[in-house]
């Protein structure tokens, strides 16, 4: 085969067939394929787009381009994946309670993306927790633990690997057809039996609007079910952060206060949401309403805190870090309230620019190389249509530097809108794709 007469296919809106994709994928991974023609490729596809079935040919190809893990356990292996926001800790509460409730979670989960926190920047909050196991090791945390949370190796899905880099600088990341196939090429080479997706929507999200949002979900959930993977979405809103904390370590002290503290709030909402979708899917509830029982149940009864303590040490974190989290997660030295200005209502929160304002603490990365404060970040962040009063609390920074602290306050005070009227708090779950 030849790649230009791949090219020129696309190019003229014409289908290209499963072995011509399967032929380019493996190409984009041995660097058979020039950097020239992968971005040619990336563009032909972003202007001309696929149809659903090839489309589903290409994330299979980029998913057998490298190494494709297999499961042999007495439940079914499931996994969530959340297209990215601001303090969405989820994947930490939800992994343990699946566990919990008789599946087995292999997730494979990615760094911080832009304004958007990492689930292995937050495990690696955890003294001693390590995230890059080898295969081996992860498949004896999966079976010991129920869970594992843990980085992709090197050979998983190299094509995508390769395109995404080439996508970047050709101005092409927003096809949706790639988007979808490098989501779902990741996470089907983990061997997964059921998908859930959360697709997030609004101000702290990548799909600003729910019409972008319901594209995305709709073009993933076809694409995964095409490709032979049982696969729902959910639409989440993201108009305000979803745990009241943003930063890795402050992101873990949520979750362990959901666990162990019996806290609820939209964290745990969504978590047993997501959960819900993914038992019944997987033939462990009855129907979602019964799943969604059985998330809540197992954090309630402290089985998920207690699946989540077995994965956290299986990585190598503190034996006793469900008993004693507070003790071991980092603290920032500077800690800083920043008030309201003025009497109102809480009207808008650009979520974007409080992930923005965490990386400018050092919570996430402006470029490859930063390294991770683990302690920096917000808390106790005020919510939508809350009705605040002058000089009251909007949330604290937690910085390593008081001239850190002083560009965060003036970052949050731009991103917090106080108005004169009440506004709506928008639902949490806007809704359900199913196929």
């Amino acid at each position: 085969m030849d790649a230009r007469a791949i090219i020129a296919k696309l190019r003229a809106e014409q289908l290209a067939s499963k072995e011509e994709l399967a032929w380019f994928a493996r190409g984009l991974a041995d660097q058979s394929v020039s950097d020239a023609q992968a971005g040619a490729f990336a563009m032909a596809v972003c202007l001309n787009g696929l149809d659903e079935v090839p489309r589903a040919d290409l994330t299979l190809a980029m998913r057998d381009s490298g190494d494709c893990l297999s499961w042999n356990y007495d439940g079914p292996v499931v996994d969530k994946h959340s297209t990215g926001g601001v303090g969405d800790c989820v994947s930490l509460v939800l992994a343990p309670a699946l566990a919990a409730c008789g599946a087995y979670v292999p997730m494979i989960s990615g760094r911080g993306l832009g304004h958007t926190g990492g689930t292995l920047d937050k495990m690696e909050s955890i003294p001693g927790l390590r995230v890059d196991l080898d295969e081996n090791r992860f498949r004896d945390v999966v079976s010991d633990a129920g869970a594992a949370i843990v980085s992709a190796s090197a050979n998983i899905a190299p094509a995508d690997k390769r395109l995404y880099a080439i996508r970047d600088v050709t101005a092409t990341v927003e096809s949706l057809d790639l988007i979808t196939a490098s989501i779902l090429s990741k996470k089907l080479a983990g061997g997964l039996e059921h998908l859930v997706l959360d697709v997030k929507t609004g101000s702290g999200a990548f799909m600003k609007t729910t019409e972008e949002a319901r594209a995305l979900a709709t073009s993933l959930v076809r694409t995964a079910n095409l490709a032979g993977c049982p696969t729902s979405a959910i639409i989440s809103d993201m108009n305000e952060p979803l745990a009241s904390s943003l930063g890795n370590a402050l992101e873990i002290a949520e979750v362990m206060a959901v666990l162990c503290d019996g806290k609820t709030g939209p964290l745990l909402e969504l978590s047993c949401a997501l959960g819900g979708v993914l038992l019944n899917n997987a033939g462990l509830a009855e129907n979602v309403d019964q799943g969604t029982q059985m998330i809540a149940a197992s954090v309630k009864d402290g089985r998920a805190a207690e699946a989540f303590a077995k994965m956290v040490y299986a990585q190598g974190g503190p034996v006793e870090f469900a008993q004693n989290w507070r003790r071991f997660l980092p603290e920032a030295p500077v800690i800083r309230e920043v008030k309201a200005a003025r009497d109102g209502y809480v009207s808008g929160i650009d979520g974007q620019m409080l992930g923005l304002c965490v990386v400018g603490l050092g919570g996430g990365r402006q470029v490859e190389s930063d390294v991770v404060d683990p302690a920096v970040g917000l808390s106790e962040v005020i919510r939508l249509g809350s009705k605040v009063t002058k000089g009251q609390p909007l949330m604290r920074i937690h910085a390593a530097r008081e001239d850190q602290a002083d560009r965060a306050e003036k970052s949050i005070l731009n991103a917090v809108s106080i108005g004169d009227a009440a506004v709506t708090r928008p639902e949490l779950i806007h809704e359900r794709i199913v196929s």
